[in-house]
């Protein structure tokens, strides 16, 4: 396991699309941590309140660059209409939420994570006993 962990943030806007109205842009935080190295988080700004945070699998934000990725919660694929942007699906039972985001933007943030961790490389960053540690109970008696 490393312990020479990163965090990297990119900002970001993604518009918000409903229908029959015009879109809304929505502020977002993209984040990689070394300390998790298989996901990315989405943090959207949600008025002064607050933010809503989902994390997804890197793998799943790379491959929903070039097609039609993710069957759950999160699904990412490129826009028909327009190379350069990627379409991003929300679900939960409280909702439903679709965005259009700049292909290259998430790209370049893609890139900046493949420069901390390579592909393929991310279980040299996870301790199991460390994962372990945080999931078990501390007193087992």
């Amino acid at each position: 396991m490393r312990n020479d962990h990163v965090t990297l943030r990119s900002t970001a806007v993604f518009d918000l699309l409903a229908p029959q109205t015009p879109a809304v842009p929505v502020q977002v935080e993209l984040r990689y941590d070394t300390r998790d190295p298989y996901a990315v988080v989405a943090a959207f700004r949600t008025g002064r309140a607050g933010w809503v945070e989902w994390v997804f699998a890197r793998d799943l934000l790379a491959d929903g660059l070039i097609a039609h990725a993710g069957e759950g919660d999160v699904a990412i694929r490129p826009s028909a209409d327009d190379p350069e942007v990627v379409v991003i699906e929300l679900s939960s039972p409280s909702g439903h939420a679709v965005f259009e985001a700049s292909a290259q933007e998430l790209a370049d943030f893609l890139d900046r994570t493949y420069d901390v961790v390579v592909p393929g490389n991310e279980s040299l960053w996870v301790s199991i006993d460390e994962a372990l540690t945080r999931l078990l109970p501390h007193d087992l008696s």
